[in-house]
């Protein structure tokens, strides 16, 4: 049972990402935050994902990649304490150049409108005060992170429009859109750390198709709130333990970044205030701050 709290027992937040673990691996930490504080948390997830490489015996009792992926979610929403979990209907598209893009239901391959409207259903249907979801590039360029930003962006702004994606539900208007951030001095180093172990930079992660040297190039977003989740941490880690298919903590696989972003900012989430926008100095300890 989650501790209400006056201040957020009647918030909503709406979050709004491509895939199982996302939820976990990138922000689990705010959304346990949260959702003990009573904030009513769904999440809507673009993908089963599908594309996700998992070894063999991890498909026992499952009949795709797809529903084991689906299971581990639901299993971290319980951890973390979501209200609801949704589905987009859309196909992981894998990295960029890979077979999966071409799939006909791949998200990637769909119009910005077809997923924008999708999103823009749930938004009258629940009602958020906040959304979150990826930050313009992905965070590390991920096609289907970058598809789900661009829609949501563009759901934001036309639920509050009564001639935009009518569905037979009232218009709303949430009063914040964030985004998910990180430094990308994380990047810099583990480029650095890699080079000084040997280790290709521009092949990182389980297959290889992370070009982490074109990361590091990438500019820094502001981070206008900071989540502290230190007192969170436990239940972090045991959603992070929900995607079993999906751990991968090998010196080239991504566990080796988080490994880093805790040791650098440790028991910290950072967001960018996107709507309405407030100058790139500026900075809040709430995501909810001053939110009637």
């Amino acid at each position: 049972m989650n501790e209400q709290n006056g201040n957020y027992k009647d918030k909503t937040m709406l979050v709004v990402l491509a895939h199982p673990d996302d939820e976990s691996f990138g922000m689990g930490g705010t959304l346990a935050y949260y959702a003990d504080k009573g904030v009513n948390i769904h999440y809507l997830c673009g993908t089963r994902g599908e594309s996700g490489t998992l070894d063999a015996d991890c498909l026992d009792g499952f009949d795709s990649v797809g529903e084991r992926r689906e299971s581990e979610l639901m299993c971290a929403a319980d951890v973390l304490g979501l209200s609801s979990v949704s589905f987009l209907g859309f196909r992981d598209s894998g990295m960029l150049g890979s077979p999966d893009n071409d799939h006909p239901n791949a998200l990637v391959a769909q119009p910005v409108d077809k997923v924008a409207e999708r999103i823009t259903h749930f938004i009258r249907r629940i009602k958020p005060d906040i959304i979150v979801t990826h930050d313009p590039v992905g965070g590390y360029h991920h096609p289907d992170h970058i598809a789900i930003h661009k829609a949501t962006v563009k759901a934001f702004h036309a639920a509050a429009d009564p001639n935009m994606y009518q569905n037979g539900l009232e218009p709303h208007q949430p009063q914040r859109l964030y985004y998910g951030v990180f430094p990308r001095r994380l990047f810099r180093v583990l480029v650095w750390a890699l080079k000084v172990i040997g280790r290709d930079p521009s092949k990182f992660g389980r297959n290889q198709d992370i070009n982490l040297e074109m990361l590091a190039k990438d500019p820094d977003y502001p981070q206008h709130v900071k989540i502290n989740y230190t007192k969170y941490k436990e239940r972090k880690a045991k959603a992070d333990a929900c995607h079993e298919s999906q751990l991968d903590l090998g010196s080239q696989g991504s566990g080796i970044f988080f490994w880093l972003r805790e040791k650098l900012i440790p028991g910290t989430d950072g967001y960018m205030q996107a709507y309405p926008e407030i100058p790139a100095n500026a900075h809040m300890k709430d995501l909810f701050e001053g939110l009637q």
